[in-house]
Parts: structure tokens; sequence; C-alpha cells
């Protein structure tokens, strides 16, 4: 039995039954036995180069070698941490941005959502406290982000958390922005939003966003967007604000900065925002984290983004997203499946939710069950298959990945027919 305590699970199950992965190659990873499984959710959304660049660890070890890491704050800088803000500033869709490097996608919540206050409370209003999220969206697991998540499971039993927070459905402009004006404009500081809610990928309608950035634009409310999952080519462009039209001001980013090979987050403020924190007599803005700015860390994202540049990794999830939606489409026809949906190189294929009531463990059974034709994924809010390969897949091996779960699901579904 492991002592590892490992996160978002039900250790009464895991414990005696871990799978231990020991290896990983381009889109492919292998078990302590020896198994070969696609990883169809490229880890937890983030292994956006793939498994194995050795030009990734390489740079790592380089840059350790010299110097592994120095803190950040105060005066103190490294070469990669410069160089990456730089890089991140040129890509983000937002005007003049200045980049806050984090330890994840939670830290950049968190960061977000107090610097969001703190930005109010220094140009004269401080009563600007309210946050608003939408329902359905996932905003990381600490303290803001619990309290932010449209998720209820995830606020359960840890009791009142961080007040001045609201939730809206999770496509309805007219509801955004009744609720701002019942609140008051001049209690609301936020508007957090992901371009695609990632917990079940909710694409938005065409317009949905843009729409919700005029409405918090006319009454002063800044507009937040979540780019921990969307960021760095997951929906064919460097960032979802682009793929719908809108300049936040402020991006969340983490993930797919370094395809998970070492953890890193951040946010790209606008010159707006971070005006009132650089000016000459400026304050301190009292917050960060011992590894923001790690230099190590920082040189993995650089050459990270080497790769995506080098190999076109953007514009090649672009390319093959008609293919991953028409291969995964085909599923919605196999048995336990409710609906495919997709966008970019990201999918959802639901189970059946008439299935999952009459047997709660069917979720758990069909992840096992496509894991034992070669397909390793994870559940989403409300029982779906997640389908985020790496960057650098083919369409053959979205082919197995499709197959994998097709075979799956029809081995339960023989299961249920022999076993009644």
């Amino acid at each position: 039995m492991s002592r590892f305590w490992h996160p978002f699970a039900s250790m009464g199950s895991v414990k005696d039954a871990e799978l231990v992965l020991v290896r990983g190659r381009n889109s492919t990873l292998i078990t302590a036995s020896g198994e070969e499984l696609l990883d169809a959710s490229g880890g937890l959304w983030y292994c956006a180069a793939g498994h194995g660049r050795t030009e990734i660890v390489d740079a790592m070890s380089a840059q350790a070698y010299e110097l592994e890491s120095c803190s950040c704050f105060e005066d103190v800088c490294n070469v990669p941490a410069g160089v990456l803000a730089d890089r991140v500033a040129d890509l983000a869709p937002l005007d003049d941005p200045r980049v806050f490097f984090t330890s994840g996608g939670s830290d950049a919540v968190d960061t977000a959502a107090k610097l969001a206050r703190r930005y109010w409370a220094e140009v004269g209003q401080p009563g600007k406290l309210t946050i608003i999220s939408r329902e359905g969206s996932y905003h990381g697991a600490h303290t803001f982000g619990t309290s932010l998540a449209g998720i209820p499971g995830n606020r359960e039993g840890f009791g009142p958390l961080v007040r001045e927070i609201a939730r809206v459905p999770r496509f309805d402009v007219g509801a955004l922005a009744d609720t701002i004006d019942r609140i008051g404009a001049d209690k609301v500081a936020a508007f957090f939003a992901e371009p695609v809610i990632n917990a079940g990928v909710w694409a938005p309608p065409e317009a949905y966003l843009a729409e919700a950035q005029a409405v918090c634009a006319e009454r002063d409310v800044l507009f937040v967007a979540d780019e921990v999952v969307t960021g760095f080519g997951r929906l064919g462009r460097w960032f979802g604000s682009e793929r719908y039209g809108v300049r936040p001001d402020m991006l969340l980013f983490a993930k797919g900065i370094t395809s998970g090979y070492l953890p890193l987050g951040g946010v790209a403020v606008s010159a707006r925002v971070a005006e009132p924190f650089w000016r000459d007599d400026a304050p301190m803005f009292r917050h960060g984290y011992t590894y923001s700015g790690h230099a190590t860390v920082c040189a993995a994202g650089i050459e990270n983004l080497n790769v995506f540049e080098r190999e076109g990794l953007v514009d090649r999830a672009r390319e093959l997203e008609p293919d991953f939606a028409e291969i995964l489409g085909r599923l919605r026809d196999e048995p336990g499946v409710a609906d495919v949906r997709s966008a970019g190189l990201a999918a959802a294929v639901q189970l059946d939710p008439r299935i999952i009531e009459a047997d709660p463990f069917f979720p758990q059974r069909a992840l096992q069950a496509a894991r034992k034709h070669g397909v390793l994924s994870r559940m989403l809010s409300g029982f779906a298959f997640q389908i985020s390969p790496p960057l650098i897949i083919t369409v053959e091996e979205l082919e197995r990945i499709a197959d994998g779960i097709r075979l799956g699901l029809r081995d339960l579904a023989l299961s249920a027919t022999t076993a009644g």
C-alpha cells in the first residue's frame, strides 16, 4: 500500500490499486508492468509538446548547472524569467501586458483575484470587491478558486471561504448584466471566465465572450480570462481569447506554458491594471511566491515555446481540429454515450446519466475498460471522458483513442447483457 495521498482521489479504493507510470514518449505512457497507454488527456491538460522531449530536459539541465534558481522578490531577477516574461507578453492578446509568474494555475487564480481587488483600492474604489464566475466553471483548488468554482461538490465540507462571490449561468449575458446591476457596479471588481468551460468542455456561443466583455466594460468591471487550460495552443490559437475575439484585462495561464515539464503559471496583466503598481511612486503589491520566476522552470518554458514555434504546434492543433471532432464524434452512437462535445483539441465524451443513475460505479469501470484497450483518460465533472491529447498527436493515434473507448464501452455493454 502506498502512503502517497493522491489529489482528487477516493483513497479508500486507490491506496491498493495505483497505476504506476515509469516512462513517457510522445503521446504514449508506459506503466511499471510495461503496458503502453495512449495519453488521451495529455496529463491534466498540460502535455502539449508531448512526453520525452529531450530538448526541454536539456534546457532545464543547462540552466540548473548555471543557476538553478534565485529569489525574485524585490529587485532580483534572472535571465530566463525576464526572457520568458517578454515572450508571454508578446503572445498574450492584451494591451501592453506585464507578466507575474506563479507556481501553477491555482496560484494564478488567487493572484488575479487579489490583484483585481487591490487595483480598485489603488484607483480609489475600495468597495469593488465582488468577483463573479460562472456555473460549471473550475478555477483551481486554492481558497479563492474554490470559492469561485461553479462546481458545488468542490466547495462542500470546507465551510465559508471567500465572501463577495457571485455566480451566473454559463452562457447568459443578460444574467451577467443583471447580476452586476443588482449588486451594484461600484461593488463588483471582476468577472472570471474560461474561454471554454473546461470541466465538461462547454464551448461558448460564438458571440458570448465578446458580449460579456462589453457588459463588463460598460460597467467598469475587469474582464479576466482564465486560460490555464485553453492557453498555448489547445484551441488552435496561442490563447482562447484570440479565438473568441476578446482582449481581457488579465489573462491567467499555466499547464501548456511548460508542457508540464516543471510547474509554472502566471498572470498577464494589461497596462491599465498594472499602471498603479508600475508608476514611479507606486505602492508594493504585497503578494508573491517562493518560486515566482524560478530560473530552471522558466528555462523549461522558453524551450517549450521554442518547440511550439519550430514545429508549428499551434497551427497543427488548428489543422487537426476537424479530424479530431469527426473521429471522436463517431462515439455518439456507442452504448453508454450521451454526447460528444469538442473545441480545438479538447473534447468530452459524455456518459449516459441514466446508466450512471442505475450504476454509480459505471464511470470508473468505463475508464478501466478503456485502459484495457490502451487508452488512459479521466472523468470530467458530469462524468465525461476527458480527451485533450498532446498537440503532437497523430490522426492514427486519435483513431486508436476512439477505438479504445469504443471497445471498452462495448465490453461493458456485453457484460451487462450477459449478466442480464
